[in-house]
């Protein structure tokens, strides 16, 4: 027998969930906001957003905070791209806290493809941060998969991709 998926959703665990994007040049803030929610439903934009103009375009920031990330980790699970999402959360985790990048152009059409650090692709990013105590090890709980009682990984173990992106091989 299969044990269900576990499914959480940092809300009632200690955890807080902030989303935002950085509207550059003509980026139309419908656009992006449709990415985030294809994967943050309860994503809330701000009222204030103004819509580019000819040569008066202008940074602004779609954020909001205290969202669920359970519809994020049923992507990561349905995709199973856990391991992937175990090196890319964890990349900068501090003691309670972490921040990573997701493509716009993936979630416009309901996908995650983490961002390698440092690159800037086309289409923008969405940057979220987790916050909380025993954020490591919630992690590790939310992107556990059954292949992990074969080969066991945690957050910046010696499994884990390189400061490129490139994974790590298993021998």
């Amino acid at each position: 027998m299969t044990a269900p998926i576990l499914k959480l959703s940092g809300k009632d665990e200690g955890i807080s969930v902030t989303v935002e994007s950085i509207l550059s040049g003509a980026d139309s803030p419908e656009k992006v906001y449709n990415c985030i929610i294809n994967i943050f439903p309860d994503f809330k934009m701000d009222s204030d957003i103004t819509h580019p103009e000819l040569g008066g375009a202008e940074n602004q920031t779609l954020k909001d905070h205290d969202l669920s990330i359970q519809g994020f980790l049923m992507l990561l699970h349905k995709q199973q791209i856990l391991d992937t999402a175990l090196d890319s959360m964890s990349r900068n985790l501090s003691s309670n806290n972490t921040e990573f990048e997701i493509l716009r152009q993936a979630a416009i059409s309901g996908k995650i493809s983490f961002n390698i650090p440092g690159e800037k692709p086309l289409g923008g990013l969405i940057t979220i941060r987790l916050e909380g105590n025993n954020l490591k090890d919630w992690i590790e709980a939310a992107t556990w998969h059954k292949g992990r009682d074969s080969i066991p990984r945690s957050a910046n173990d010696e499994l884990s991709m390189d400061h490129l992106g490139e994974a790590t091989t298993w021998i």
